[in-house]
């Protein structure tokens, strides 16, 4: 737990799915406002917001406002953009091409050991027997190359979040 003003009550959301729209592996942290009223004057201030991309396209960027130069206060949102294909002229491997590669070196870094997949399982199997127990719930499905549920849609509406665009898809 983060005990401070920015971080405080700040939700979560992970969203995951198969044959969404898109292919697309990415954090979003959408910033809160800072307690100071830097550009009042704006009735909407935009977050900033720090996206890490994992695939396909691997990367960081960072938007934020920044006001324009002048004496007006006037904001603009800026991009910071790292680009690993950009940069380096080309695309890393896959994730599953690099553990193929590793397996085949006997690299074992990035695999799980045998007592940490027991100990998982200890954990887990409990879980699945009481959910066992329980009566079926509605499942949200969705339909193929779509952006998903109804429900995650509603979940942002009702948590008061317009960034709804922004965490469900990249612009």
């Amino acid at each position: 737990m983060i005990e401070n003003w920015r971080w405080a009550g700040v939700p979560f959301y992970i969203r995951t799915g198969k044959r969404l729209a898109r292919n697309l592996t990415e954090i979003r942290v959408h910033l809160k406002p800072t307690p100071q009223a830097l550009f009042a004057s704006k009735s909407v201030i935009d977050p900033n917001i720090i996206t890490i991309s994992i695939q396909p396209d691997e990367g960081i960027s960072i938007a934020l406002d920044a006001k324009r130069p002048g004496t007006q206060v006037r904001t603009v949102t800026v991009q910071a953009n790292f680009s690993y294909q950009a940069s380096f002229g080309s695309k890393g491997p896959m994730a599953y091409e690099t553990l193929l590669f590793d397996s085949m070196r006997g690299d074992a870094t990035l695999f799980t050991r045998r007592d940490e997949v027991e100990a998982e399982w200890r954990i887990i199997t409990p879980i699945e027997e009481a959910w066992a127990q329980l009566p079926a719930r509605d499942f949200p499905s969705y339909s193929a190359a779509t952006n998903g549920t109804a429900s995650w849609h509603k979940l942002l509406k009702i948590r008061g979040n317009g960034t709804e665009h922004a965490i469900g898809q990249r612009d």
